[in-house]
């Protein structure tokens, strides 16, 4: 049993380090690869398709080959579309690669997140992408290197790639500890629900709205705070790519913490708390402080994103019953990846037409939207 967690903690490791990968590298890809630099956000939507199609298709897939097989596979194709993109030269075939990279990533996360929730406390759902955080950490930091020491990009990606590799052959030896609790698992399902029905729900459509949000806040900070930092505050590429990985450093040090502060503190408190730490963090960059103070800003903004996603999640059950939270955690992840997959592109057309300095504006639209989407959702589901 503390062998399986293990293992499912070093999958969310891998899941974490390709998703920082793109923001710290692109301030010195778009150039060589010949593209404006709004393109990162396409690049993006691409990936994110892909995890919102897997995510869709993920509980037939899980329910016929199990969850430890579906995230060996997975990351097995996260690590061969990583090295692919370490030898591209063209904008196209990063589109390519992009596919898989998306597909196997939505795998991991769907199953890993449904799986966890059921057999596991609620403390390791915050442990559980407290790991997450130590791969999206780890990412630009590796890359930061290439591009300090070898003027590279490529080489950071290959590397990851390596990475995933030695992983996935983890997970497949990995493979007869799952057997006896996938079994269990898939005489447990509940029955699936038409989506209908589930929107019909009160406060569901709070909650997808509050998931939309979310990741909009993080996904547009981990991919374009790097860029923001090159363009309005002239900071070097390498050393934005260094910077940014204290956002990511933020996540995972405060879903550390978040896993301890569960014991005393509830979901709700726990997602208000996240929220007044995030709005902190943007204030910190709206203001104009030194360049120090900037560091501070991006770590506020990781350690406020930190507990508000997992606890969403785990309140899942509470707001809409234990017979409907499969399905309707599903639909949550579907809005999270739709969110991952637009907003990173329009923030990058309205930076263009308008100025990289609308980057924390932005961002703190995003907060107001989603404490309004969370509240109601609360006001909604009281007593239920």
């Amino acid at each position: 049993m503390a062998l399986l967690l293990i293992i499912i903690y070093i999958s969310f490791i891998s899941l974490g380090l390709p998703d920082s990968l793109l923001g710290s590298a692109w301030p010195s890809m778009y150039k060589p690869l010949n593209v404006p630099l709004r393109y990162a956000g396409y690049l993006s939507m691409i990936i994110s398709i892909g995890t919102v199609i897997s995510s869709i298709f993920s509980e037939k897939i899980i329910r016929r080959f199990g969850t430890g097989l579906v995230t060996a596979v997975s990351v097995s194709m996260t690590a061969a579309a990583l090295t692919g993109f370490s030898f591209s030269n063209t904008f196209a075939a990063l589109c390519l690669f992009a596919v898989p990279l998306g597909l196997g990533g939505g795998s991991v996360d769907a199953a890993l997140n449904n799986y966890v929730a059921r057999h596991y406390k609620a403390r390791h759902m915050s442990w559980l992408h407290c790991f997450w955080g130590v791969g999206a950490s780890l990412g630009p930091i590796i890359m930061s290197f290439y591009l300090i020491n070898k003027n590279s990009w490529d080489l950071g990606y290959r590397t990851i790639g390596i990475i995933q590799f030695c992983l996935a052959a983890a997970l497949f030896a990995s493979l007869p500890l799952w057997k006896n609790k996938t079994a269990r698992s898939n005489s447990t399902y509940h029955k699936s629900i038409g989506f209908k029905q589930l929107v019909r729900i009160t406060g569901v459509k709070q909650a997808l709205a509050a998931f939309f949000c979310y990741c909009a806040l993080e996904t547009v900070t981990g991919l374009w705070g790097s860029s923001y930092l090159v363009i309005i505050k002239n900071i070097p590429p390498e050393i934005a790519a260094k910077w940014i990985s204290l956002y990511y450093i933020g996540i995972s040090f405060g879903r550390f913490i978040s896993g301890f502060a569960t014991l005393k503190l509830n979901n709700k408190q726990m997602i208000r708390l996240g929220q007044i730490i995030v709005e902190c963090g943007v204030v910190v960059l709206i203001l104009p402080f030194g360049e120090s103070v900037l560091l501070t800003g991006f770590f506020m903004l990781g350690i406020g994103c930190a507990p508000i996603f997992p606890s969403l999640l785990h309140e899942t059950p509470n707001n809409f019953g234990a017979e409907n939270s499969q399905s309707i955690i599903g639909l949550q992840m579907a809005s999270a990846y739709i969110g991952t997959a637009l907003t990173p592109a329009l923030f990058g057309r309205l930076a263009y037409y308008i100025n990289f300095n609308i980057f924390p504006v932005f961002i703190g639209i995003s907060l107001i939207v989603l404490v309004i989407m969370s509240e109601t959702l609360n006001r909604k589901t009281v007593g239920r």
